[in-house]
């Protein structure tokens, strides 16, 4: 466990050395809940605001809902709709919006437990109208979970998190995008849990890339129908 929160270390103070010489450290917020009538269905929605500067020049917004079914503890497959919008950059949600996008995916999540890790490995698929131009995206997320202070995730626990993901486009260049995290988190109950880090996110094109990092703060609500429970893996919608 000293080994883990020593990597987790490194990787943060890594990521604010390179932030503080490279842009300004935006915020990345999200709320997240989800309402789970048995083990096996679940409704979801997620909110999120994210920033160009520290809790300020707020230029994304983001909502979205839809159904999850697992039809095991090893498999979860997901429906999502959502609505992403992009403004102008030097202000607060400042006008006018230079990208509007309507989007719907499916997704399959494959989970495994190594030891005391939780290992995910996700698979989307993305249909997106965005500025009135249709396309599809393809991505990929790794993401591993390790409970730092008991043998696995449940109330009272503090866990190390990171995650790798990639996006690839059906369209000329294909490559889009790559986003990682690494952060810790607290599950305070069923109920609530709580997780924080940095992000790097590097976008691609053929005539201009550009790196941010964010500070991300996830706050995740999950509601469950009278006794039933379900296996808890605190990971962002998005």
């Amino acid at each position: 466990m000293k080994y883990s929160l020593c990597i987790i270390t490194v990787l943060i103070f890594t990521i604010l050395h390179s932030t503080a010489q490279n842009n300004y450290l935006g915020t990345w917020n999200v709320a997240n809940i989800q309402y789970s009538f048995n083990k096996k269905t679940s409704l979801w929605a997620e909110g999120q605001l994210r920033s160009q500067k520290f809790v300020n020049d707020f230029f994304y917004h983001e909502i979205k809902t839809g159904i999850n079914y697992k039809p095991n503890k090893s498999l979860s497959i997901l429906v999502g709709i959502g609505q992403y919008n992009t403004y102008s950059l030097g202000g607060n949600f400042k006008s006018p919006v230079t990208a509007h996008e309507f989007r719907l995916w499916e997704q399959f999540t494959l989970v495994n437990n190594i030891g005391n890790l939780k290992l995910e490995h996700r698979y989307r698929i993305e249909q997106r109208w965005r500025n009135e131009e249709y396309r599809n995206r393809f991505r990929y997320r790794i993401n591993p979970i390790l409970p730092i202070n008991n043998n696995k995730l449940e109330n009272k626990t503090l866990f190390a998190t990171l995650y790798d993901e990639i996006f690839i486009s059906d369209k000329p260049g294909y490559f889009e995008r790559n986003r990682f995290f690494a952060g810790l988190g607290y599950q305070f109950s069923k109920l609530i849990t709580i997780q924080s880090g940095f992000i790097r996110q590097f976008d691609y094109s053929p005539s201009q890339s550009s790196t941010k990092d964010f500070l991300q703060t996830t706050l995740f609500i999950r509601l469950q129908h009278q006794n039933e429970t379900t296996d808890l893996h605190p990971s962002s919608i998005d």
